[in-house]
């Protein structure tokens, strides 16, 4: 089947086998993977929840399945974090040398993946064989019937190339992955999440703990709600400044003009704030993105459809960030985009954020920084985030980054079940350990409850506690609610720019957003360019209509700023482990 595609080098080794016999040229060939295998398994992937012969015997699964195979040359690619710059320079030599095909894991950065794949889609022209893109585009892939869902592949033309141990039910991303037709789309690669950072030091001495009661008549600690993280900003920017002669802040953000300022509140910041409606692990019909949809069709974004992108609780998160960041933020913060912003809170002088990702656990763990102990431990720890006041139970409360692999249609058959083989050794059981500990992306609930995740556990700052607990269910990705994520999110940061500027107010930029997300869906349902479920935009009527009915869109609140309630660390532990 896959001849064709053979190097020369590979024919003229076929060649080589049909002349002296199968019997003897077979064990050669077979000790030279089994020793690859060993090798790479011993030295590599020590560390894992399978044991020595169970790993091997994985190992000897892609081999045998690679078999026909050999000798091939195929292109993924991925966005640059460090989890896949592991599977680039370690991942993809180890998966040639076990199995004989040549990978080139491609890392270039995430707005360029999305582009790539658009391109793909657009022009069937195949660019790469295999895509680790997020989750977010969920609701992209199934409507535009461009992707190969990984279940179809699993019981069609990919059957006999399917670990048996894969063990999808071991993978704690599924849900993010698999569309309403119920069909898993997307194989998660890397996990992490948006959670509220602070210094646990800080939080702990006594005098600043006095002084915070008196002032707020409350204790300090982990904020429960967005009154208390406004009241730790204000403290420690306006009442503290200072800690051992150096200024410090109560608050980090980013506020320049960039496309990673729409990835700031489209990661769920209004869901935070509560402004779409239950449901996990997205609201329905309304989602964090104010999208409402009905039997799958999304039919609006602007209140007088049904939405919510510029109702009263997204306007109240836009001005809460607005507000922060002038008021709690150190001045540069207002001009820098995402990766700019990421290293501040590690130089020791930032007292919370609420809005941290994961994925910089490993760069703030590094030893000799402001903010690690002589003995490698953290001074800082990582909670769940506080929810603003239009939050309700049962609602998502904060953002997973879910990176998975994503096969298109119009890639070779070959070429797509040879990376079909690459993207399962990512994740598989010998190998994901080790990735979990290298990226600090777990995928894999047997890797968190894992022996070497507890040993760990000391010097992540409360990683492997969040996700061991019952809480990380209320952290998910963009759901199946935007129809397309490339054209939709591209409006998000021109429009919220205009807000951090102060160009525009709150209200007028979200009328702006609203608007125009209202515009494309209704141009891609004009031209009738999906697949299944599509764009059907609902008539505009008087916003108090929807205003008046159950959930989303919320009507304001008389108090939007109800008081503060905050929670000891500990205690917080206790809770999760009460409830695991």
């Amino acid at each position: 089947m896959f001849r064709n595609n053979q190097s020369p080098r590979a024919l003229m080794l076929s060649a080589a086998i049909s002349v002296a016999g199968l019997g003897a040229a077979m064990p050669a060939l077979a000790d030279q993977y089994s020793d690859a295998a060993k090798k790479w398994v011993d030295s590599e992937f020590e560390t894992s929840t399978l044991t020595e012969e169970q790993k091997l015997k994985e190992m000897a699964w892609f081999t045998q399945a690679a078999k026909s195979m050999r000798g091939m040359q195929i292109n993924v690619v991925s966005e640059t974090i460090a989890t896949h710059e592991y599977e680039s320079s370690v991942l993809a030599k180890a998966f040639t040398d076990i199995t004989g095909i040549k990978v080139t894991h491609n890392l270039i950065q995430e707005g360029d993946v999305i582009e790539k794949l658009q391109t793909q889609m657009q022009s069937g022209r195949n660019i790469y064989d295999a895509f680790i893109n997020d989750s977010d585009l969920i609701g992209t892939h199934f409507r535009y019937g461009k992707v190969v869902p990984i279940s179809d592949m699993m019981e069609g033309d990919g059957k006999d190339f399917t670990l048996p141990t894969l063990d999808l039910d071991d993978f704690i991303g599924l849900d993010f992955t698999t569309a309403p037709d119920g069909k898993l789309y997307q194989l998660p690669d890397q996990q992490f999440a948006n959670v509220y950072w602070f210094r646990a030091d800080w939080f702990e001495r006594e005098d600043l703990k006095k002084k915070f009661k008196e002032i707020y008549g409350y204790e300090l600690g982990v904020p429960v709600n967005w009154s208390a993280y406004e009241d730790i900003a204000k403290f420690f920017s306006e009442d503290v400044k200072t800690i051992d002669g150096k200024r410090v802040y109560g608050h980090m953000d980013y506020g320049k003009k960039d496309p990673s300022l729409g990835w700031r509140f489209t990661d769920a910041w209004f869901s935070m704030a509560g402004a779409g409606d239950k449901g996990l692990p997205n609201g329905l019909p309304v989602d964090e993105w104010g999208i409402r949809v009905e039997e799958c069709h999304p039919v609006g974004s602007s209140v007088t459809r049904g939405g919510a992108v510029n109702g009263p609780a997204a306007v109240y998160a836009t001005q809460k960030y607005v507000d922060w960041l002038n008021e709690y933020a150190p001045a540069e913060a207002k001009g820098m985009t995402f990766s700019e912003s990421g290293p501040v809170p590690a130089q020791g002088n930032v007292a919370q954020q609420i809005f941290w990702y994961t994925a910089f656990t490993s760069s703030m763990t590094k030893k000799g920084l402001p903010v690690v102990n002589e003995d490698g431990t953290p001074k800082w720890r990582m909670a769940p985030s506080p929810h603003g006041p239009y939050w309700e139970e049962g609602m998502k409360l904060g953002y997973q980054d879910v990176g998975a692999w994503t096969f298109m249609k119009s890639t070779p058959k070959e070429r797509r079940l040879a990376a079909w083989l690459y993207a399962q050794f990512t994740v598989s059981k010998t190998v994901s350990m080790k990735k979990t500990l290298v990226g600090l992306t777990p995928i894999r609930e047997s890797d968190i409850n894992s022996d070497a995740m507890t040993e760990a556990a000391p010097m992540l700052g409360g990683l492997v506690e969040f996700y061991r607990s019952p809480a990380r269910v209320q952290w998910s990705p963009t759901g199946t609610n935007v129809p397309d994520y490339p054209k939709l999110a591209q409006l998000w940061w021109q429009y919220i720019s205009q807000a951090a500027s102060g160009e525009s107010t709150p209200q007028e930029a979200l009328d702006g957003l609203a608007k125009a997300q209202d515009n494309i869906m209704m141009r891609l349902e004009r031209a009738n360019v999906m697949e299944t479920c599509g764009p059907k935009l609902n008539e505009e009527r008087d916003a108090q209509y929807w205003l008046d009915q159950p959930g989303a869109p919320k009507p304001k609140l008389d108090n939007e700023k109800p008081k503060g309630q905050t929670v000891p660390y500990k205690e917080l532990l206790k809770k999760w482990e009460a409830e695991s």
